[in-house]
């Protein structure tokens, strides 16, 4: 199996679990009441199911990103030499003239 492929797959499974934890905050919280939402209806399990697996893309796309991003090289601070550009500004003068308001 590609590196790259392991790698999504470790990082999707973080996301996951991450998102498990989550949602078990959520519910340890009692965040807007959802405990109760989610233990006192029949489909409870369902709503549970759901809200993991739609934070578990979302934490999982984050860890991917930030596993993807942390691979960059880098780079070295150093000047990289070229002139500096600078306009070259120099007042005008301009004359002002009184003209009729047309109202």
């Amino acid at each position: 199996m590609p590196e790259l492929v392991k790698m999504y797959i470790r990082n999707v499974a973080i996301g996951f679990v991450v998102a498990a934890i989550f949602v078990g905050l959520l519910l340890g919280f009692d965040v807007s009441g959802l405990r109760g939402l989610i233990f006192g209806s029949d489909a409870g399990l369902l709503a549970l199911g759901m809200i993991w697996f739609v934070n578990g893309i979302v934490f999982a796309g984050v860890q991917f990103a930030w596993a993807v991003m942390s691979m960059a090289e880098k780079e070295p601070r150093t000047p990289r030499g070229g002139l500096r550009v600078t306009p070259d500004l120099v007042p005008v003068r301009v004359r002002a003239e009184k003209t009729k308001r047309p109202f």
